[in-house]
């Protein structure tokens, strides 16, 4: 499922107190997407980390009241109010953590604990194929959960990432090598390559060398470029991210363009005519989409459709101005 049909899914189960178990690959954003659905909801998130649990966790400690033996509730399982209690790395905890979990799943309860009304139960694990630590879930566990599974997609990435402040040359890179979002053929021993979360890796990344430009030399810049890039997202991915990033940096600049929209420059190259989309959607306004618009109009349909929504999503003024009327008049199919 693409993340917003997950969420949508959430959405529906999650107030029906239908237990789900979200399977994909690491890094791909299942424990983001279920907090954000928390907060849609406005449900309180714990998030337990099942493969940091022993089984007499989740009953607690014993103690001694009138003669008899009480378990004293652990503080991660809640008492009141409602929420989502997400079950994290689940596939990773060994047998007896998740045996420990049927009864808390199935029955919502553990012994004498009752999981209150407004609570859900959510799980999330990798599957065998990842190659991490990873333990064959029981068959009566899995029977006791709604199995979906999250597939990284492209465009919402990119929707998402325009919002939360992604690095334009991230965005303009995978717009234009798609298969870099998420390798999911990754040699075993590797330890870094591309997912949704080593790209917003980089993204923080980049913006930590930015902030220390005015007070490094250029080879001490480069070299941190190249090492924390390849940190996060592996060699052969860095390389050709970095000779983009030099591509998208030899551009004209956003303030050229808005300046003399007629007469800047205009790549012909496929991924530089991307680059500049994506950089154009990071700046338009609605006092600038005039001039914007003018040089958007030398482009291909469909990259004028990806950076005006790219603007649009960023300030939803844009909507307002007659210039956008008109653009969404000519192009009403693309935008639709």
């Amino acid at each position: 499922m693409k993340p917003s049909h997950l969420v949508e899914a959430l959405v529906t189960a999650v107030p029906q107190n239908v237990p789900l178990h979200i399977w994909g690959a690491c890094g791909v954003g299942k424990s983001q997407l279920v907090k954000q659905v928390a907060q849609h909801l406005k449900r309180e998130f714990i998030d337990v980390r099942a493969v940091q649990l022993d089984p007499v966790d989740f009953r607690g400690l014993p103690r001694i009241k009138d003669n008899r033996t009480e378990w004293i509730t652990p503080s991660f399982l809640p008492t009141t109010g409602e929420g989502i209690l997400f079950l994290d790395e689940l596939t990773s905890a060994p047998p007896m953590t998740q045996a420990a979990c049927y009864q808390l799943v199935l029955d919502r309860a553990l012994g004498d604990y009752r999981l209150p009304d407004g609570w859900s139960v959510l799980a999330a694990g990798n599957p065998a194929s990842e190659r991490g630590v990873s333990y064959s879930m029981p068959r009566p566990l899995l029977n006791r959960f709604l199995h979906l599974t999250l597939e990284p997609d492209l465009g919402e990435w990119c929707i998402w990432a325009s919002k939360a402040g992604i690095r334009p040359e991230i965005i303009a890179f995978l717009r234009f090598r798609t298969e870099l979002l998420h390798d999911a053929a990754v040699r075993s021993g590797v330890n870094a390559w591309p997912t949704p979360r080593s790209w917003e890796m980089v993204s923080r990344a980049m913006d930590g060398i930015d902030a220390r430009k005015a007070t490094i030399t250029a080879d001490v810049y480069e070299m941190l470029l190249m090492h924390l890039i390849q940190g996060a997202v592996g060699d052969g991915v860095a390389a050709e991210f970095i000779g983009f990033i030099n591509l998208f940096h030899a551009l004209p600049s956003i303030d050229e363009i808005l300046l003399n929209p007629t007469g800047a420059p205009l790549p012909s190259d496929p991924s530089a005519q991307i680059a500049i989309a994506t950089a154009l959607g990071r700046r338009i306004t609605d006092s600038s989409i005039a001039k914007a618009k003018l040089y958007l109009e030398r482009l291909p349909d469909e990259l004028q459709v990806l950076s005006m929504r790219d603007a649009l999503l960023r300030d939803r003024a844009i909507a307002a101005t007659p210039e956008f009327t008109q653009f969404a008049v000519t192009h009403g199919e693309l935008l639709a």
